[in-house]
Parts: structure tokens; C-alpha cells; sequence
């Protein structure tokens, strides 16, 4: 048995008993892990048998007459991983497929469980469990068929796919679930020393190829592997969704004002910040967690940024007074809307955590409001889909800080159509079926100047 499937059932494992995050779990199993093409199986078995779990699961369903949540987590892990490779990865002969699961089985401790294994996993490769997942819905097709399709088939949660279809319709949720179920590109920026030019030639005298990012002027993606970055451009070059760089850029930090990213871990919308502003005037980072304050500093430190990181829970009052020009506020949420690049979050999120996350998310947002200075300007932003964290929490805290008036986003010199990704309100929101983009929003608020 290969190493990296061990590694992945843990992963899958850990997981499901709640102890971590697919990104988290995924870094530290790859420690052990010496070469880089067990590095890079590890990420594809772990990530895509978590954005095909539902449907895996269907279809392992059909082969067994007993009920898979009743199974010891190692076990669901040894099938699913092996139920992935079998109908989505065509490197690997089914009867190896089997043969590795079963040795998995007993290697995660269930070793009385191998028969069951391979007897669940030969039925499925041999196509004699009779299973049939929901198919395309047509035009005649009712509710139950169309969220049975994108939530079985095209493997996300019902409650989510019910939500996407009520405000986009089928066809944009269809989209939205398979852009999901795709393997992300690996989206690259400069951290300011080198232009994208250079990076470019860097990478391919090393046989990583790039190509000019969509929206980003300046950032590249490439479908190589991150592992294969050489360690001479560790510092140079940082790997940042695309998204996730256009808000950065839309706080439009500039030379000499004093800017403070409240909850800036892991630090990459900090280090494009810090390149606007040239060096000149004050950018403060801050995050809450001590090991997410030792990775701001790092990236921070790597990316040759010198700001003060500062250690504070922005739930309670902040430690400062008006004093800032800009503060970007990339508020802790659901992460709903980086399901492509983070698919264990689609089964450890329920609708009844969006009201949790969102009181949290008023509280900072108060928090950060009181350390504008009068003319100040505030941006508000997330990583959700869901109006709950997103424009809901801005009309709350309107409501309560008249104050405070949104202002709408203009297009940005670095962001290519910027105007596209703007919505009626002027709030910046990317979607995935539409822009080819993880879900993000932000809101720009502006405070009033004194009378």
C-alpha cells in the first residue's frame, strides 16, 4: 500500500471527527510524505473524495445491504477513497484499486472489516450493484429531481443547492456545483520585487508554466502543482486565489495613509496592501489565534514586509483609537464560497451556522468601524455565498451607524472589467458561474466627516 493512501484515509478520518480542515490535515501528512508524487496523490485522493462524497456514497450505498453511517469512520474512509479512484481516476487498474483498500482497511486497524472491503469494492468495479445516480433534470422535471441531481450526482449539501437554485435558478447552480467539483488552478502573485515577466521565466526554466490571470493584472495561474515552486522563489512569489486578490486591491491602500487589516491571517491581502502603499505611511496586521499570528508573521517576514502584527480578538473592543484611514475587515465565515478549493467544507457546514457566524461577524464589524477616522473608509468582506454574512450583516450594522454610508466600489486599475464583478449596490460580488471565480463579497463603507 502506498503511503499516501494512508495519508489520505487519516486525513478523511480526522475530518469527519471534527479535528481539522482538509488544508490543515493535508500539510501536516505531507511532512512524512518524501516524494513529490505522493504529495500530489495524497491532495487528490483527500480533496477529491471529498468533493464527491455524496455521490461516492450513493454508489457505495447500492453495493451493501448495510447502512454506511453506521460504519467505523477508517472504514468509510478505506471505501470512499477507494470508491474515487474506481470511478474517477482511470491510472489505476480496479483490481489494484481493491487490492490497496483492503491492505488500507487493515492498516487503519479494521482488519476484520478487509473482507467487507473487498467484497463492497469488487461489486462496484464490476458494475453489478445496479446502482443509477439522479440524472439531468429535464424541463418537466420536479423540485425533488432537481436538487436530487445537484446534491446526489453533483455531490453538494440539499440545503445549499436549494438556496442556489432559489436565487440563481438551475442552470447558474449547475454550474456553480461543477465548477466546485473541479481541481483549482494554482493562482501566483508577486509579493513586489518581481515582476510577473520575470516569475513567468523563473517558473518555466523549471517546467512550470503560467499564463496571464483573468482578472489580476500582474498575477499568473498555472496548473502545476504548488510543490513543484522552486525554493528560490519562496519569497518572491505567493500563492493567493484570484479572488481573494481582487478584494485586497479594493480597500485601495495608498502611499502614506494608516491602514490596519484586522483579521489578516494568513497575510496575503496584507503583503498586496503593503506593495500599494510603496513603503510609505502605517499598515498594521492583526489576527486572533496565536498560531495564526506566528503564520502572518511568517508570510509577512518571507514576503519582506515590515508591519507591526499585533495579537487581538476583534470580537471584543479593538486597542486604538480613530486612527485609520482604511481598515479591511476579511471577516471569519462559513467559507462557502471557496467549496472548489475547500470541499470538506461543504459537509461540515450547516444552515443553522450562518446566524452564528454572522453575529460574530456584526460584532468586528462595529469593532472596526469604531477605529475609522471621520472621512475614513471601511471594507467589509467574506469568503460566503450566503446573504446572512454577507448583505444582511451590512444593512445591520447601517442601521445601527448613521454615521457610515456604502460607498460604491469603483473599477480597479489591477482588476481587468472590474466594473462586471459590482452589483447594483456597488458591492463587489464574484460568483463562480459567472465570473469563473471562488464566491467572495466585500462592501466598501465610508464614514462621514464630522459636521
Amino acid at each position: 500500500m502506498t503511503p499516501a493512501r494512508l495519508a489520505a484515509a487519516r486525513v478523511l478520518v480526522a475530518i469527519e471527527q471534527g479535528r481539522t480542515t482538509l488544508a490543515a490535515e493535508v500539510e501536516r501528512e505531507r511532512a512524512g510524505l518524501d516524494q513529490p508524487r505522493d504529495r500530489a496523490l495524497l491532495l487528490e485522493l483527500a480533496a477529491g473524495s471529498l468533493r464527491w462524497q455524496q455521490e461516492l456514497d450513493a454508489l457505495l450505498a447500492a453495493c451493501t445491504s448495510r447502512q454506511l453511517p453506521t460504519l467505523d469512520a477508517p472504514i468509510r474512509a478505506a471505501l470512499r477513497l477507494g470508491a474515487y479512484q474506481l470511478t474517477h481516476l482511470d491510472r489505476i487498474p480496479a483490481h489494484a484499486v481493491v487490492h490497496e483498500s483492503v491492505d488500507l482497511a487493515r492498516s487503519l486497524g479494521r482488519a476484520r472489516a478487509a473482507g467487507f472491503v473487498n467484497a463492497v469494492l469488487r461489486r462496484l468495479a464490476r458494475g453489478r450493484s445496479g446502482a443509477s445516480l439522479p440524472p439531468p433534470p429535464g424541463a418537466s422535471a420536479s423540485p425533488r429531481e432537481v436538487l436530487d441531481y445537484l446534491s446526489v450526482t453533483l455531490s453538494h449539501p440539499r440545503w445549499l443547492v436549494t438556496r442556489w437554485v432559489e436565487r440563481y435558478g438551475f442552470a447558474a447552480a449547475e454550474h456553480w456545483c461543477r465548477f466546485n467539483n473541479a481541481s483549482p488552478p494554482v493562482m501566483l502573485r508577486s509579493n513586489g520585487r518581481m515582476g510577473p515577466d520575470e516569475i513567468s521565466a523563473a517558473l518555466a526554466a523549471v517546467g512550470v508554466s503560467t499564463k496571464p490571470a483573468r482578472w489580476v493584472a500582474g498575477a499568473l495561474e498555472s496548473t502545476s502543482s504548488a510543490a513543484r515552486l522552486p525554493p528560490a522563489l519562496a519569497g518572491e512569489v505567493a500563492i493567493q486565489e484570484e479572488a481573494s486578490q481582487i478584494v485586497a486591491h479594493a480597500l485601495g491602500a495608498a502611499a502614506g495613509e494608516c491602514v490596519l487589516d484586522v483579521c489578516a491571517a494568513p497575510g496575503g491581502k496584507t503583503v498586496v496592501m503593503a506593495a500599494e502603499m510603496h513603503g510609505r505611511g502605517l499598515l498594521v496586521a492583526s489576527d486572533h489565534r496565536s498560531a495564526r499570528v506566528r503564520l502572518l508573521r511568517t508570510m509577512l517576514t518571507r514576503a519582506g514586509v515590515h508591519a507591526p502584527v499585533v495579537q487581538l480578538d476583534a470580537t471584543r473592543p479593538l486597542p486604538f483609537g480613530e486612527a485609520f484611514d482604511a481598515v479591511l475587515l476579511d471577516a471569519p465565515c462559513s467559507g462557502l464560497g471557496t467549496l472548489r478549493r475547500d470541499p470538506d467544507v461543504k459537509w461540515t457546514r450547516t444552515a443553522d451556522d450562518l446566524p452564528v457566524y454572522a453575529a460574530a461577524q456584526r460584532a468586528m464589524l462595529a469593532h472596526a468601524a469604531a477605529v475609522v477616522r471621520p472621512g475614513g473608509r471601511l471594507l467589509y468582506a467574506t469568503c460566503s455565498s450566503e446573504p446572512e454574512e454577507n448583505e444582511q450583516v451590512v444593512r445591520a450594522f447601517l442601521d445601527s451607524r448613521p454615521d457610515f454610508a456604502p460607498h460604491q466600489l469603483v473599477p480597479l486599475p489591477a482588476v481587468a472589467a472590474g466594473d462586471r464583478l459590482l452589483d447594483s449596490h456597488g458591492y463587489l460580488r464574484t460568483l463562480p458561474f459567472r465570473d469563473g471565480l471562488d464566491a467572495y463579497f466585500a462592501a466598501l463603507l465610508v464614514r462621514r466627516q464630522a459636521a
